[in-house]
């Protein structure tokens, strides 16, 4: 059975101001990959956290059944949020520590939904550092975006 990787990435021109996410679907068997799939959309007015946040709830809403997948982000936000905060925000009524709102909760509750029917591995990974797979992430981010920039 092939294993299977998200390459997430999100983009934004101000922020807030027009944003984008992309995602790089890989299914691999070894070192070779037999199946790829990319995504991609954005806003008009949004902010890079937020972008960041919809690549990775795309990559899991867009698989039809339960998966076991690897999600590759370059946003500590992200990784951190999910795998060390979002039990604390849950507990607190999607407060914080210091019991204030959640930011990005309406998103943060659909990360949370979409990964509850599978199982993932979060993984983290430096931004712009020549990564591949992560460097056209950041391309389908940046074409997400593209429309929603001013003269498009």
């Amino acid at each position: 059975m092939p294993e299977l990787f998200a390459y997430t990435d999100g983009a934004c021109s101000g922020n807030p101001g027009p944003g984008g996410w992309g995602v790089l679907l890989i299914a691999r068997e070894g070192d070779a990959v037999v199946r790829e799939r990319t995504l991609s959309g954005g806003e008009a007015l949004t902010t890079n956290n937020r972008m960041e946040l919809m690549a990775a709830i795309s990559a899991l809403e867009t698989l039809s059944r339960p998966s076991r997948l690897t999600i590759v982000t370059d946003s500590a936000y992200v990784k951190n949020g999910v795998t060390e905060w979002m039990v604390g925000w849950k507990r607190n009524g999607w407060k914080t520590s210091a019991n204030k709102p959640v930011k990005n909760d309406d998103l943060w509750r659909r990360l949370d939904a979409a990964r509850g029917r599978h199982q993932v591995t979060w993984a983290w990974i430096k931004g712009h550092a020549g990564h591949p797979e992560n460097e056209r992430a950041d391309e389908l981010a940046r074409a997400g975006m593209a429309p929603f920039k001013p003269g498009a």
